[in-house]
C-alpha cells in the first residue's frame, strides 16, 4: 500500500487583493500575512475612529489565488486551514462556497476535497469589514495570519483532538496522550540520543521519562513528541507536537508553584498589532518583542483579549513565557455581541483545542470587564463559559478578569449599549462604593472561578484574601506606576502596583497594562493608539521599562532619567501612565536650574557625579518604591550613576550632553540572517554627534534603502501622534530615533540597507544572508 503522509504546505505568497469588485483588473499583488486596514487614510472623523486608530479600515475586501495541484492522490483528503481572517470571511474553491468564520480571531479548517481538480483551482476569499462596532482595540483587516494546504490520508489525525497531559512523580515524567483516535497509534518522545516510545489501540498512551527535564520559564525544555498512525502494518498519518513537562499548582494563601518552587507572574498585558505592521506580524518580529521583554525580567504575558497566532504560543513555549489566555472580551455587550448567542462555544474550543498542548499556558480566561458583572444574569454566564471549559481542559485554572466598577442591579438594554466600556467604565448613580458590598460582588464571581483575577483592585487586596482566604489573586491587569487608592480607583500618589505582589503571597502576581504601545484606543485625535506601555511601537525602550527591571532582573543594573515636561504629550491615558521622565542630560534652555531625576536598580546602593563632584543619595531601600528620586541642578557635561553591591561597583550608567548631530548610525554594523522568503527583522538608526553621543531631540527625517535580496517594507519612529505613513521608505526620527522593516526575498546574498538624512553622514548596514 502505497500511503502518503500529512503534507502541510504554507500558502502565503501568490494572493491577489482587492477592495473593489472582484474582477481581474482591480487585483494587485500582495504577500501574506496582509492587513489592509494598517495603508488606509487617515480620517479623523471615522466611525469608531479613537477605537481603530482613526484608519479608515470599513469596507469589503477579496483575496484569491490560484492553486495548481498535478495531481489528485486517492484517499487523500484536502483541507485548507486559516489560522485567522478578520473578520465575517467566506471562502469559494472553483466557485463553491466551502464554509467561512464570523470571529475574526479563530482558527478554522475548510474541507475543499470534493471541489478542486488536477491542474489550476481557484480560491477566492470575502473578508467583511462593515459590521458595527468593531473591537474597542485596532483590530486591523484581512488575511493576517498563515493559510496553509493540508493533504492528509482519509485515515488521519485531527490535531485539534489530541491532548498530552503531564505530571511529575519525583525524578520522572508521566506524559499521558489521549490520541483522538482508536485505531493502532505509537508515539515516540525523543531526548538528545534517547527515545521514549508508547503504543495504544484504545486512544490513551502513557509515557515515562526518567530523570525528566522539566519546563519553566527559566529553563523552557521542550521534548519532540511524534505520533504515527497505523492502518494495518502501514504508517497513514503522523503528527508531530513540542511538549513541555511541567507541573502548576495553585495552594491556597501561598502562591503559585511551578515544579514545587514558587514564581510570581511578572506580567504584559500586550494587543497583537506592531505598529507599522498593524496586525501582519510574522513570527520573527513577535520573537525580538518577546526576547526585549524577557531582558526586563518578565515572564509571562495575556494576549489581550483574544486567541492570538499559534505561532506566537510555540515562541512564549520556546522562550519561557507564562500565558494567560482568553478567547473573548465582552459576552453579549461590546463587538462580540453580534456572535457570542451563536459562536461562544465554538470560539472557546478553537482555543482550548489548539492551544491546550502547550505548556506555557498556565491559565484559561473566559472573558474580560464584561457587563452587569457580578449580576445574576453575568454569573450563569460564567458558570456556562467555565464548565463548559473544564470538559475541554481540565489541567489549568480557569478564570475572569474583574473590571473595578461594580455597579448595583439596573435593566439597562445591553443591546442598545454602543460604548460597552464607557458603560462598564462609568461611574454613575449605580455604582457601588462600600468596600464589604464590593468584596461580596468578588465573592459572588470566586464561587466559579480558580483564581481571583482583579484589573485595577490592589486597593483592595487585603479586603478580598479576607473574605475568600481559599482563593489566590492575579492582577490581570495593573497600572505601571500609580496605584488607586481604596477609596477611588485612580489616586496619584506614588506607590507602585507591583509593591502589592511582593508583599502577599497570595498574590501571584501582577500583569501591567501593557507591555508595548498599540494601535487603537486612542484617548483622542492626534494619537493613533494608547501610549501607556513600557516601550514604544518600534520596540524603543520607555524609562519605566528599567524601573520593573529593577523589580523584575537579578542582573544587577543601574538606569537613570530625568524630568522633561518639554516633551509632547503623546495622548496618555492619566493613571495608567507615569512621570515624564526622559534618558538625555540636553537642557539649553536652563542655567543651573534644578532637574528632577529617578534612577532604577537593584543594587544596594548607587552613587551619583556631576562631572566629577558626587551628589548625596540615599539607598533604595529608603524608597517606598525603591525607585530613587531627587534633585540636581543643570550643568552641561556627564552624569554618571553607579550600583553598588556589597561595596563593590558592579554596573554603571551615564548620561552626557550631546552636540549638533552629524552622523547616523544602526544599532548593528553586520548580521547574519538565514535565506527564508518573507522573514522580517526590525532595524534602528539613531542620529549620533561627532563623539557619538545620541542626540535625543533630533526630529530630521531618515529615508532608507537596500540593495540585494531584500526589501523596505514600512517604517516606525513610535511616535502615534504623527501621521506620517507606514508603507514608505522614509520618516522623521522621534526621539532620536527610527527604524525600518526589513523583509528578505529568499534568494542568498549579500545586503546593504542605507540610512540617509540630509546634513549627517550616512549609515550603512550589512546582512549576509545565508
Amino acid at each position: 500500500m502505497d500511503i502518503m503522509y500529512r503534507v502541510e504546505t504554507k500558502m502565503m505568497d501568490g494572493w491577489e487583493f482587492t477592495l473593489q469588485k472582484p474582477e481581474d483588473p482591480n487585483f494587485k499583488p500582495v504577500k501574506l500575512p496582509h492587513d489592509w486596514a494598517i495603508h488606509a487614510p487617515i480620517n479623523r472623523d471615522m466611525k469608531q475612529g479613537t477605537d481603530q486608530g482613526f484608519r479608515d479600515r470599513w469596507g469589503i475586501g477579496w483575496y484569491r489565488r490560484n492553486l495548481v495541484l498535478e495531481e489528485l492522490k486517492a484517499d487523500t483528503v484536502y483541507q485548507l486551514q486559516f489560522d485567522g481572517v478578520y473578520e465575517n470571511s467566506t471562502v469559494w474553491v472553483n466557485g463553491q462556497e466551502v464554509g467561512g468564520q464570523k470571529y475574526g480571531y479563530s482558527r478554522f479548517t475548510l474541507e475543499i476535497t470534493d471541489c478542486i481538480h488536477e491542474g489550476d483551482n481557484q480560491i477566492l476569499v470575502k473578508v467583511d469589514n462593515t459590521s458595527f462596532p468593531a473591537d474597542r482595540w485596532y483590530s486591523g483587516a484581512g488575511i493576517y495570519r498563515t493559510v496553509k494546504l493540508l493533504e492528509c490520508y482519509k485515515n488521519h489525525f485531527n490535531p485539534e483532538e489530541i491532548q498530552v497531559k503531564t505530571a511529575i512523580q519525583g525524578d520522572t515524567g508521566v506524559i499521558t496522550i489521549m490520541t483522538g483516535v482508536s485505531s493502532l497509534v505509537k508515539a515516540c518522545i525523543s531526548d538528545e540520543n534517547v527515545r521514549y516510545t508508547g503504543e495504544s489501540e484504545d486512544g490513551m498512551i502513557c509515557i515515562e521519562i526518567p530523570n525528566v527535564k522539566l519546563w519553566s520559564p527559566e529553563q523552557p525544555h521542550l521534548y519532540p513528541l511524534e505520533l504515527s498512525l497505523y492502518e494495518g502494518d502501514e504508517i497513514v498519518d503522523t503528527v508531530e507536537l513540542k511538549i513541555g513537562v511541567r507541573e502548576i499548582k495553585m495552594v491556597a494563601g501561598k502562591g503559585m508553584f511551578i515544579n514545587g518552587r514558587m514564581i510570581k507572574v511578572k506580567g504584559l498585558c500586550i494587543h497583537q498589532d506592531a505598529g507599522c505592521l498593524g496586525i501582519a506580524v510574522p513570527p520573527e518580529i513577535w520573537r525580538e518583542r518577546l526576547i526585549k521583554f524577557k531582558e526586563i525580567g518578565c515572564n509571562a504575558v495575556r494576549p489581550s483579549h483574544h486567541i492570538f497566532a499559534s505561532e506566537f504560543l510555540d515562541l512564549c513555549d520556546e522562550l519561557g513565557f507564562l500565558v494567560y489566555e482568553e478567547p473573548f472580551d465582552k459576552w453579549t455587550g461590546g463587538a462580540y455581541r453580534r456572535y457570542f448567542e451563536t459562536e461562544w462555544k465554538r470560539d472557546l474550543e478553537c482555543m482550548v483545542k489548539r492551544d491546550r498542548n502547550h505548556p506555557c499556558i498556565f491559565m484559561w480566561g473566559v472573558g474580560n470587564e464584561v457587563e452587569n458583572q457580578a449580576q445574576a444574569s453575568m454569573l450563569k454566564l460564567l458558570k456556562m463559559l467555565k464548565e463548559h471549559l473544564v470538559t475541554l481542559d481540565d489541567t489549568r485554572p480557569v478564570t475572569y478578569a474583574m473590571n473595578p466598577h461594580f455597579k448595583y442591579e439596573s435593566k439597562v438594554d445591553m443591546s442598545k449599549v454602543i460604548d460597552i466600556q464607557k458603560f462598564v467604565n462609568e461611574v454613575d448613580d449605580m455604582e457601588i462604593y462600600d468596600i464589604d458590598e464590593r468584596v461580596e460582588r468578588v465573592r459572588r464571581i470566586a464561587e466559579h472561578v480558580d483564581v481571583i483575577s482583579c484589573n485595577y483592585q490592589e486597593p483592595w487586596y487585603a479586603a478580598i484574601h479576607k473574605a475568600i482566604p481559599d482563593k489566590l489573586i492575579l492582577g490581570s491587569e495593573t497600572f505601571q506606576y500609580f496605584k488607586g487608592h481604596p477609596d477611588q480607583m485612580k489616586n496619584f500618589s506614588e506607590e507602585v502596583p507591583w509593591m502589592d505582589v511582593e508583599k502577599y503571597d497570595y498574590v501571584i502576581g501582577g500583569m501591567l497594562w501593557t507591555g508595548i504601545d498599540y494601535l487603537g484606543e486612542s484617548m483622542g485625535y492626534p494619537s493613533k493608539g494608547r501610549t501607556n506601555s513600557l516601550f514604544w511601537t518600534n520596540n524603543e525602550r520607555k524609562p519605566m521599562s528599567y524601573l520593573y527591571q529593577s523589580y523584575w532582573s537579578e542582573e544587577p543594573m543601574v538606569y537613570m532619567a530625568v524630568m522633561d515636561n518639554s516633551l509632547q504629550d503623546e495622548g496618555m491615558k492619566d493613571h495608567w501612565g507615569a512621570p515624564r521622565y526622559a534618558s538625555h542630560w540636553n537642557f539649553p534652555q536652563f542655567n543651573k536650574a534644578v532637574i528632577p531625576y529617578m534612577i532604577a536598580t537593584n543594587c544596594e546602593e548607587v552613587t551619583i557625579e556631576l562631572n566629577d563632584n558626587p551628589i548625596y543619595v540615599k539607598k533604595p531601600c529608603s524608597y517606598p518604591n525603591r525607585m530613587i528620586t531627587g534633585y540636581m541642578p543643570y550643568k552641561p557635561g556627564t552624569v554618571t550613576v553607579r550600583g553598588i553591591i556589597n561595596g563593590k561597583e558592579v554596573c554603571q550608567y551615564t548620561l552626557k550632553t550631546a552636540g549638533t548631530a552629524v552622523r547616523l548610525d544602526f544599532d548593528y554594523e553586520e548580521i547574519n540572517l538565514d535565506a527564508n522568503e518573507g522573514y522580517e527583522k526590525l532595524f534602528t538608526v539613531r542620529a549620533k554627534d561627532m563623539e557619538g553621543i545620541p542626540v535625543f531631540h533630533e526630529s530630521a527625517k531618515v529615508v532608507f534603502s537596500v540593495t540585494g535580496p531584500a526589501e523596505v517594507v514600512a517604517v516606525d519612529n513610535g511616535d502615534l501622534s504623527s501621521s506620517e505613513p507606514y508603507d514608505n521608505n522614509g520618516m522623521h526620527m522621534y526621539r532620536g530615533c527610527v527604524s525600518t522593516v526589513i523583509r528578505l526575498t529568499g534568494k542568498k546574498g549579500r545586503v546593504e540597507c542605507f540610512a540617509f538624512s540630509e546634513g549627517m553622514d550616512t549609515a550603512r548596514l550589512v546582512i549576509n544572508v545565508t
